[in-house]
């Protein structure tokens, strides 16, 4: 019953940090924008298949961090929440466009093959290093729940994909993606200091 219990919470928790962290992140708004240029099911398609890899290679990350030392793995975890807040920080602060907005226009291919291999790798390239894919090796570490953070995180991504994909370039007038970046930047950066603060009093 407690690894039921543990692993429910690792779940929920992945799911609403990653959550919290993706929605005004560029892998909602290059899901968004490749909406607008391919059609949904192969937007779907791609975007699905790069979020499975980038959170196979994030839980797998993460429990090799498990066999080491648990004050060795506070600071990795420590580190991993602040290179993430540093990120997420700097996308807020930052003015110009996204980078990953640019690559989604690049091109508009047609064909369903085409377009779900740009949007695979569009997506896989925008998650790679990102703030959730850090956040879910750091919790993977933290919690000894691989696959239940695994799950969390897939679910979580593909949650914040189908958002785009159902509300198109509505939600894009409406939001404050900036500012969001900005609470979940200083989130992680409390998240690190927490981190941080167990190695030292651990």
């Amino acid at each position: 019953m407690l690894s039921v219990s543990a692993a429910l919470l690792a779940f929920v928790t992945t799911f609403a940090l990653v959550t919290a962290v993706e929605l005004p992140d560029k892998t909602f708004v290059a899901t968004l924008v490749l909406t607008t240029r391919f059609r949904n099911d192969a937007v779907i398609t791609g975007v699905v298949g790069a979020f499975v890899l980038q959170a196979l290679i994030a839980v797998g990350f993460g429990s090799a961090l498990t066999f080491l030392p648990d004050q060795l793995v506070s600071a990795i975890v420590g580190v991993l929440f602040g290179v993430g807040a540093a990120m997420l920080l700097r996308e807020g602060f930052r003015t110009g466009e996204d980078a990953a907005h640019d690559a989604a226009r690049a091109g508009a291919p047609v064909t369903f093959p085409r377009a779900a291999l740009t949007s695979f790798g569009v997506l896989f390239a925008a998650e790679w290093g990102d703030a959730s894919q850090l956040a879910t090796a750091g919790l993977v570490a933290r919690s000894a729940q691989p696959f239940a953070v695994g799950i969390g995180a897939f679910a979580a991504l593909v949650t914040v994909a189908g958002v785009a994909v159902l509300l198109g370039r509505k939600i894009r007038s409406r939001l404050r993606p900036r500012l969001l970046q900005r609470v979940a930047g200083f989130v992680f950066a409390g998240l690190s200091a927490v981190a941080f603060g167990s190695v030292f009093l651990g």
